[in-house]
């Protein structure tokens, strides 16, 4: 229950355990068209380019940036959370001119503060976490996606918790690239990146002036892989995530989207219902708030890596701690995918309860 890795369903772990087959094998490259078309349904996107990069969520953020910037081009960063920090981190390092707008961790974006920044210059890249996993906050990203409506700018949205959890509307919301992990929402082991790229995005990749600098998450060479009826060897895919992530897909499709955001919604309010009962308080106010990562106030006088340790040796219950500025002031509790289940909020009130002074 805390940040990531969630809970795996048991059919999934069931599929992760297949037989392995050849990456080229014919039987392998309809699993692929599958979960293609799957990501697609669930992203609510037409885009060509979807598919899952091998790697955990952070190759599906130096995958995007990589694939898009070259040296000197204007990115606007919106930063309230470490995962913003670490976006700008990866801009800079390639070489962009990266500016950023900062907000206090535990608040949204203001729209206001991006419209006045985005008026005064043109960037190439505005970037912004949907869901700021350190924080608990989820940001305006279709209000964000509207600001930006008709102009050249490649709108990158980061949805590694977000996604599977609630909704996202790709192509609506005007977004050009997305990332995501495995290991969050959709309760499948940590080891792939969906990610999805608008005609916007492939344009700008293909008329790159320079060569994309580097090769494993090189695109335009992965691109081959994923497409056509004859597949170029580009790298060994790692055949059973892919059988996991193919399952665990199944189960948002089968169960239905909007019943699985809604079911994230439910126990979240749960379980902020019963910490309230506790006297505990919660970081982001409710029109901000994730569903499925919790921050949680660490009371006056309480030792918050006590009760982290007491939670897992006693009851076999993980939570997160705060990081940065937050760090040793909030605990981060997760409610993703498979873990959102009214049995693991009541473990969890009946153990602070037990705990807590």
């Amino acid at each position: 229950m805390g940040p990531g890795p969630s809970c795996i369903h048991d059919k999934v772990y069931a599929a992760l355990s297949r037989k392995t087959i050849g990456h080229l094998d014919p039987y392998f490259i309809r699993i692929m068209d599958v979960i293609k078309a799957d990501l697609r349904t669930l992203l609510k996107t037409e885009n060509t380019l979807t598919i899952p990069m091998s790697g955990t969520g952070s190759s599906g953020m130096e995958a995007c940036f990589v694939n898009l910037v070259e040296i000197g081009d204007p990115v606007l960063i919106l930063i309230n959370g470490v995962f913003g920090m670490r976006m700008q981190d990866v801009a800079q390092r390639l070489g962009a001119e990266v500016d950023s707008l900062e907000f206090k961790w535990g608040t949204p974006v203001l729209l206001d503060a991006v419209k006045e920044k985005i008026e005064k210059k043109h960037y190439k890249i505005v970037a912004v976490v949907h869901a700021e996993t350190s924080t608990g906050v989820r940001n305006p990203v279709a209000e964000i996606g509207e600001l930006l409506k008709g102009s050249d700018a490649i709108y990158l949205v980061d949805a590694v918790t977000s996604f599977g959890g609630m909704e996202i509307a790709m192509d609506e919301w005007g977004i050009d690239a997305l990332y995501s992990g495995t290991q969050k929402c959709l309760s499948c082991p940590p080891g792939l990146a969906p990610l999805s790229f608008s005609e916007k995005a492939v344009a700008a990749l293909e008329n790159r002036k320079s060569k994309v600098p580097n090769w494993y998450l090189d695109l335009s060479m992965i691109m081959q892989y994923w497409k056509g009826a004859t597949r170029a060897y580009h790298h060994t895919a790692p055949i059973n995530m892919h059988y996991g992530l193919y399952q665990a897909l199944k189960l948002i499709l089968e169960e239905g989207p909007d019943n699985v955001y809604r079911r994230h919604m439910d126990n979240h309010e749960q379980l902020v219902q019963g910490l309230e009962a506790l006297g505990l308080a919660m970081l982001v106010t409710p029109d901000a708030r994730l569903p499925m990562l919790n921050s949680v106030k660490v009371p006056e006088g309480v030792d918050e890596a006590a009760v982290r340790s007491t939670l897992l040796k006693d009851y076999k219950i993980e939570i997160g701690a705060g990081l940065g500025p937050l760090s040793g002031k909030i605990w981060r509790i997760g409610l993703m995918g498979h873990t959102a289940r009214p049995e693991n909020v009541e473990r969890l009130l009946g153990a602070l309860k037990t705990i807590l002074p």
